[in-house]
């Protein structure tokens, strides 16, 4: 193991040291935020000296077991626990090494995900349609929440435009590399010659700003305006003008809500997607100037970037920044996104560990 690397190790120690002690405090316990904070820490800490502190044992056991190589009677024993010593001390190293990149504090984040039909008409909408059930599907499997914030439906079903809030644990870690431009070729319902298209659509995955955060919106710079909903409701349709869209002036940015029954829940929905966009188009274009001067293999996240093709007659799905293709489409559709999360998770953390120097 790297010098440099044992030693933010042996911090890791220490640290957990510091925040037992922290915990004990009843000046600590009393504060709930702190103690939420400081519990957050203390898990992560922990994680990371006790795979540590395995890597240790390891090692010891590979020492002892090279000192019993000279002894006839325990050579083949000695040579198993060397090879097995060995075998886990890199599996144990990559790991650590791995603990240790650098993370996002945003990625603990619920998100919102923003999918917007673009070139390909109808067939768009629908296949805007078909993300946000591959997206809920997903969230489904693993526990997370999801709700409508807002939806613009297209009339053969579909979203000329839909947002999504996805409330768990690690949502936006997890769907951050998902913003970008997705491609669908398909025969749509509506072809009659039996012919392929393809339809695009953009996802934009933003994380949740802190509630705190959401009072920095300067009231002068916000217009407000309300109407009344539309779309297929039934019965029960609103009669009244429950509908809202916010629109941030400086910025042109917008975002509506009409999903709630009420006013005040419509507001308070849309200008936490405001402040979400708002935010997001602040890390875009820092991800942007980064961009320019490091070409990331996982890309900026931009809406233009054209990330993934969705193809139906070979079932392949195939994500173009990393060179992934998988032949099982139909299961991917239906919420199997496990592989492809995984894999772009890998790939991003290769990039950070090339860039610590760490490989």
């Amino acid at each position: 193991m790297k010098p440099f690397l044992r030693s933010q190790l042996e911090r890791y120690a220490q640290r957990l040291q510091e925040l037992d002690f922290l915990l004990s405090r009843e000046d600590i316990m009393a504060d709930m935020q702190q103690y939420r904070s400081i519990s957050r820490e203390h898990a992560e800490v922990t994680a990371v000296a006790g795979r540590y502190a395995r890597y240790q044992q390891r090692e010891a056991d590979l020492a002892g077991a090279q000192e019993m190589l000279g002894d006839p009677d325990m050579t083949e024993m000695a040579q198993e626990e060397v090879a097995s010593a060995e075998t886990e001390l890199v599996q144990l190293e990559d790991e650590l090494q791995r603990l240790l990149l650098p993370k996002d504090p945003d990625d603990e984040r619920n998100a919102f995900v923003e999918i917007r039909a673009g070139t390909g008409g109808d067939e768009s909408a629908l296949f805007a349609g078909d993300l946000a059930r591959m997206y809920t599907r997903y969230a489904a499997t693993v526990g997370w929440k999801v709700e409508i914030m807002s939806a613009n439906e297209s009339e053969l079903g579909g979203y000329k435009e839909v947002v999504l809030r996805i409330e768990g644990d690690h949502v936006y870690g997890a769907l951050r590399f998902e913003s970008g431009g997705h491609r669908v070729q398909r025969v749509p319902a509506t072809e009659t010659q039996g012919r392929i298209h393809t339809s695009a659509c953009t996802v934009a995955v933003m994380p949740e700003p802190d509630e705190a955060q959401a009072i920095t919106l300067n009231p002068a710079d916000l217009r407000i305006d309300t109407f009344r909903a539309s779309g297929a409701g039934g019965q029960h349709i609103n009669k009244t003008d429950s509908a809202v869209r916010v629109v941030h002036i400086p910025t042109g940015i917008v975002a509506e809500c009409q999903d709630g029954r009420s006013q005040h829940s419509n507001k308070a929905k849309a200008l936490q997607v405001l402040q979400a966009r708002i935010q997001e188009k602040e890390r875009s274009e820092r991800a942007a100037k980064e961009a320019a001067l490091r070409k990331g293999l996982i890309g900026s996240g931009d809406r233009s970037d054209r990330i993934r093709t969705y193809n139906f007659p070979q079932g392949r799905l195939t994500d173009h920044r990393i060179n992934l293709t998988l032949y099982k489409l139909l299961a991917v559709m239906e919420g199997d996104l496990g592989d492809v999360l995984e894999a772009l998770q890998h790939a991003r953390e290769a990039e950070l560990l090339a860039e610590l120097g760490l490989e």
